[in-house]
């Protein structure tokens, strides 16, 4: 999908879940509402899922929608889990990210618009896509195929 039409897409698209950020802060540890409502990043190689190799489905923490699927998951070795696309186009939404100095697409769940990630493209990754989602562990919530 082009940047063009990941603007257009977004301009669509509305969080679904909305709550205030009170709620948020009672419902999130410090550690998810800091990823999750501001944005932040958590250090690399640190969180639950950047080498987890367990089957099933990975939703988002802070509302359970699904996002991404072990099949999609795999090994970049960057400290964060990495996916080469989303379980389905509408579950995430892409915004233009220019803080911190650097020209990059965030990742956010399509239904609270919860900050996740960003998204890289033609990084060599020997994948079907040449995409890496590359997302806080935070974020997520693996719910096991077993």
């Amino acid at each position: 999908m082009s940047h063009q039409q990941r603007e257009e897409v977004n301009q669509a698209s509305a969080a679904s879940v909305v709550k205030t950020d009170e709620q948020w802060r009672d419902e999130l540890t410090p550690a998810e509402y800091q990823v999750l409502r501001q944005s932040g990043t958590e250090r690399p190689y640190t969180g639950e899922y950047w080498d987890s190799h367990a089957e099933g489905v990975y939703q988002c923490r802070a509302c359970g929608t699904e996002l991404f699927t072990s099949k999609e998951k795999f090994d970049s070795h960057c400290g964060w889990p990495s996916f080469w696309a989303p379980l389905a186009g509408g579950n995430v939404k892409y915004i233009h990210d220019r803080t911190m100095g650097m020209d990059r697409v965030e990742v956010r769940c399509g239904n609270c618009d919860s900050h996740l990630g960003h998204v890289f493209e033609g990084e060599g990754y020997d994948n079907p896509t040449d995409q890496r989602f590359c997302i806080n562990s935070v974020s997520l919530k693996l719910v096991s195929a077993s």
